[in-house]
């Protein structure tokens, strides 16, 4: 289809009510100020469009931005952050991540998020003081935080380019289709969840930051999904057959503190009994190997051994013995960090093995069936608060926490539930360069070194971002349980970035050329950050020296004053000796 006939069909289109209705139900906001090109238009244009205000998606417009380039970026929800936000996941990062292994504007982030507790919030003078600030000291992040702050600061480093109209937000807006023409793409088209609304938008350049890697498929850019065989990629945890359909679960979380009394009188605070309950507190994964029983119970499978191991749950953060008290785990508030009487509990995030779902993938699925999933996902967290809340041990010897409190207000959401599903993996471009095991995996690469110590990951010419997590599949809709092991300190490949044949079409989410294996280490907070401003800075790249993305790589002299225009920026392209 041609842009005139694009265009047409958008006027045509939005003269009628839409039939397109959003899954996730959020309060209206403002309109994003924008001057279109003439009056009644429904093109809207700027140097890049980027889909998706996930992680990758601010950290790619952030990079395009200071490049001095004008920005569109869409959000399906009404908050921007991604797996951070909307969908209630405090960062996962590495045990160097204060000092190394993430970019300068990801810090800058980090270091905006503890300022903004000690600016607004009434803390204790030794939490205040503490170099590294915890808000909530979760044992699974060095910075876990509210959503809500997540959004604040964000939203406070693009609104200086959004009062400036170099950039525009474009928040509850889903893209819906393309005009392609040959290996470019020309034109997307988008709705307005609220209104219905559709607008073309049009530029040089698109990122696809989107969380399930949409516009693969709109674009008609070659992609990959779930699991590769042994025979496709020789990675030594590969199946023996590959399985499209073979996806990581995932994970409607929902935050809750314990408030077992008010003004000294016991209360409780139990929902009404999800719909689905007795099938999810009855259900015993179908994995391989085999789960550790039921899934509503205080016991899974180790991820690294995948023998039965005990968990503990205990919602005033006491030690529950050499068992990890799961209330702790993914804390955004320690109350102990606040000045006495702020909190009234501590205030929790729930993304546990018990709530991961399996049952159904929403990638490469209908609408009806992606809803379908979701509503069940939600129902599952529900049953397991349910749970929680009436029959889970107590140490006392007792059944169920009933002064457990769902918290919708630290989801920004009615009913409780995060925006939007924790996704994990997502559709991958069949990349220029992928990412193998025996790039960044410990055991394989030691296979393929034969250093069976001391080795490292593989070195790429043309990095353009580190990062590191060990390998961490969840159990998949295929059946199998956790695959799970060690990995190594690893660099992004700029070939990883560029699909094999579109040419202005990049990737800043979680798919970029890895394998279903691999994604297990690029998918993460502070990774998904360096590959969303890579790409920012590439495209400014390309625009300013007016070749395509792989020519950059293909060239030497391109390739070397890009990443020391990367690295300028302070990028890190490689990992300290």
């Amino acid at each position: 289809m041609n842009r005139r006939n694009f265009l047409e069909s958008v006027t045509l289109g939005s003269a009628a009510v839409s039939t397109f209705s959003p899954v996730f139900s959020s309060p209206a906001q403002a309109e994003s100020r924008w001057v279109a090109p003439s009056k009644g238009s429904n093109e809207f244009s700027a140097d890049v469009v980027i889909a998706g205000g996930g992680l990758g998606g601010c950290a790619a417009a952030l990079a395009a931005l200071r490049s001095g380039l004008r920005v569109i970026l869409t959000e399906e929800t009404d908050w921007i952050g991604g797996q951070i936000s909307q969908q209630g996941v405090p960062p996962d990062e590495h045990q160097w991540i204060e000092t190394h292994g993430a970019t300068r504007l990801y810090r800058t982030y980090r270091t905006a998020v503890r300022e903004y507790y000690i600016r607004n919030y009434p803390l204790t003078d030794e939490a205040r003081n503490r170099q590294y600030l915890n808000p909530g000291d979760g044992a699974v992040s060095r910075l876990c935080h509210e959503p809500r702050v997540a959004v604040a600061v964000l939203q406070d480093m693009l609104g200086p380019y959004q009062s400036s109209q170099q950039l525009t937000v474009l928040l509850e807006h889903k893209v819906i289709s393309a005009d392609t023409t040959g290996d470019r793409v020309r034109a997307l088209k988008a709705v307005s969840l609220r209104s219905g609304k559709e607008i073309v938008l049009t530029a040089p350049y698109f990122v696809d930051a989107t969380e399930l890697g949409d516009l693969l498929p709109l674009t008609k850019t070659e992609f990959v999904t779930g699991t590769e065989s042994k025979k496709e990629t020789g990675e030594l945890h590969a199946p023996d057959q590959a399985d499209p359909n073979n996806q990581q679960s995932f994970t409607m979380c929902f935050a809750m503190d314990y408030v077992p009394t008010l003004r000294n009188k016991p209360v409780q605070h139990l929902i009404e009994k999800p719909k689905e309950y007795d099938f999810w507190r009855n259900l015993i994964p179908k994995l391989t190997p085999a789960w550790s029983g039921k899934l509503l119970d205080l016991s899974y499978s180790n991820p690294s051994t995948l023998e039965p191991k005990k968990l503990g749950f205990h919602p005033e953060g006491i030690a529950t013995g050499s068992m990890l008290n799961l209330w702790n785990y993914r804390r955004l508030i320690s109350k102990n960090n606040f000045k006495p009487g702020t909190f009234l509990s501590d205030i929790t995030v729930v993304n546990w093995p018990q709530n991961d779902y399996m049952l159904g993938n929403l990638v490469g699925v209908s609408e009806k069936e992606f809803k379908k999933h979701v509503e069940r996902a939600k129902q599952l967290s529900l049953s397991l608060f349910y749970w929680l809340q009436t029959e889970a041990p107590r140490p006392d010897g007792g059944q169920g926490w009933p002064g457990l409190r769902l918290r919708p207000d630290i989801m920004g959401t009615e009913d409780g539930m995060a925006k939007y599903p924790y996704v994990r993996e997502s559709r991958r471009i069949k990349a220029v360069f992928t990412v193998l095991e025996e790039h960044v995996g410990a055991a394989n690469r030691a296979m393929i070194t034969g250093q069976q110590s001391g080795n490292k990951a593989a070195d790429f010419y043309d990095s353009v971002g580190t990062g590191y997590y060990h390998i961490d599949l969840h159990p998949s809709s295929g059946g199998n349980n956790y695959i799970d092991f060690a990995s190594l300190p690893f660099q992004i490949p700029l070939g990883a970035l560029l699909p094999k044949r579109m040419e202005n079409l990049l990737p800043a989410n979680k798919n970029i050329g890895t394998t279903h294996i691999t994604n297990g280490c690029y998918r993460l907070h502070p990774v998904e950050w360096s590959i969303g401003e890579a790409v920012g800075q590439l495209v400014a790249f390309a625009l300013e020296k007016n070749v395509i993305p792989r020519a950059v790589r293909e060239k030497k002299p391109l390739l070397e004053e890009f990443q020391n225009l990367v690295r300028k920026h302070g990028i890190e392209t490689q990992w300290p000796k």
